[in-house]
């Protein structure tokens, strides 16, 4: 059986495997995550100016297929492989300059797990052609938080300058730039969506989820790295299903309960929005907390929806029990755009998305994050390689490439109440850092077949159910 058809339990690496990943992960322990230009003066180092971080080829993007009998063992790897870019990038942001002989390092540590992974493909009868060529790394710059930017980012500059004074005394210093900022009043609005057309699915659906108030955080990943703890170098929240974790298995999530009112177990996360105000949150010197640079205080949402709609072309039909999805990229920072899907706007200015920008939202505006998840299906796979391939976005006119079908669309809204000018951070990878392009979100499929029916038949009928 393929990668791609596995619908059951997924397999396991051992505890033993994930104690060395994590003691990897925390080798680093907690430094300042802001780097010097590895190749500028010294003055230069010092005052910040210029942001170095590590960009890497994304090796699971790019994989295709990964046969059944691999899965556990490149998943393994490709965890391995984010752990050694986050340690290389530890140590470029503690200090050290020689930047050629720690690219050097990491790209032979990159060619020996990208080997293992296309052995674990050959063994199994799979093909990995070409990616041996990913293991080199380059450096990227990027505007320090202390360099001057846009004119509109200027109005948050005294939240931005008393977080860095703040994150010294926690021995941490970085995060998104002045210029990742932007007041929503100055963008112009640029949401447009497809007309309606004859036959179209007009209703929706929605879980009533709460807003996390039972506390369920982890830094894991199940989708991108099953069975490997802090898996996602940062930090999730969770509605929904109760039991997700790195170890959850279809089984387990079937069983659990949920914080939806309606009973739907999905599950529904993605990474936390922090107010960087210089304040130790309980994760600050924990994995996907502060040992990963993710710190401040956690927001909790003031708001959370989760609402499935339908196809402005036709008629929706049910998602597949356990199908994972996938929107955004947590990586778009290095990666580039292809796959980034971040929406960053305010109440009562929803018409202006941003992709690559934090808003600053006037007095009595709160900020919103827009999750719009892909809504059609290839009709035949639960999951993919590389967590994409078996989702796709219908195009500009609403309609699904061959061979997909339209499926509901799940639109989730998180909102926070955010004094005008604090400084705020997604979470992200390390080397990321905290760019609002990398934001994501992350969703399992864990409705009942007879909740999903329902769920179907609302929006196909042009009913509003809740």
């Amino acid at each position: 059986m393929s990668r791609t058809t596995r619908t059951t339990r997924h397999s396991r690496p051992s505890r033993k495997l994930l104690a060395v990943i994590s003691a990897l992960a925390l080798g680093g322990g907690a430094v300042a995550f802001i780097a010097g230009n590895a190749n500028a003066g010294q003055d230069d180092a010092r005052t910040g100016r210029v942001t170095t971080t590590i960009d890497c080829p994304d090796v699971g993007d790019r994989l295709t297929s990964v046969p059944d009998g691999a899965r556990s063992e490149v998943d393994e790897n490709l965890a391995r492989l984010d752990v050694q870019v986050a340690d290389a990038y530890r140590r470029l942001a503690a200090g050290e300059k020689q930047s050629e002989a720690l690219l050097g390092q990491l790209k032979q540590q990159r060619g020996a797990t990208i080997g293992r992974i296309s052995e674990a493909i050959g063994r199994s009868g799979g093909r990995a052609e070409g990616l041996e060529a990913l293991s080199g790394c380059e450096m990227k710059e990027a505007p320090a938080e202390e360099d001057a930017a846009s004119d509109a980012a200027s109005d948050s500059a005294a939240g931005l300058a008393a977080d860095a004074s703040a994150a010294r005394g926690l021995g941490q210093k970085g995060g998104p730039a002045r210029s990742d900022f932007v007041s929503i009043t100055k963008v112009r609005p640029n949401v447009r969506t497809p007309a309606p057309q004859r036959g179209a699915s007009s209703g929706s659906f929605s879980s009533e989820c709460g807003r996390n108030e039972n506390g369920h955080f982890n830094p894991d990943n199940v989708i991108v790295a099953p069975g490997v703890s802090n898996g996602a170098h940062h930090m999730h929240d969770y509605v929904g299903n109760q039991s997700t974790d790195a170890f959850s298995t279809n089984d387990s999530l079937a069983a659990s309960g949920t914080t939806c009112r309606n009973g739907d177990q999905s599950t529904y996360y993605w990474p936390v929005l922090r107010l960087r105000d210089g304040k130790a949150e309980r994760d600050a010197r924990a994995p996907g907390g502060g040992q990963d640079a993710n710190v401040g205080t956690i927001l909790r949402p003031k708001q959370v929806t989760t609402t499935f709609k339908g196809s402005p072309v036709g008629q929706v039909k049910a998602m597949p029990r356990f199908l994972r999805v996938i929107t955004g990229d947590a990586k778009a920072f290095a990666n580039g755009t292809a796959n980034a899907n971040a929406s960053w706007s305010c109440t009562g200015f929803e018409d202006r998305q941003l992709k690559d920008k934090y808003p600053i939202c006037p007095k009595g505006s709160d900020v919103v994050r827009t999750f719009t998840f892909q809504s059609c299906w290839d009709g035949r796979n639960t999951d993919s390689a590389n967590h994409r391939t078996h989702m796709a976005f219908p195009d500009a006119n609403g309609r699904c490439k061959k061979g997909f079908t339209a499926v509901p669309a799940l639109v989730q809204k998180v909102t926070y109440g955010v004094a005008p000018g604090a400084r705020i951070a997604v979470d992200s990878f390390p080397e990321q850092l905290h760019k609002p392009v990398t934001d994501h979100g992350d969703f399992i499929n864990v409705m009942s077949d007879g909740l999903m029916a329902k769920a179907v038949d609302c929006i196909n009928s042009g009913r509003t159910c809740r």
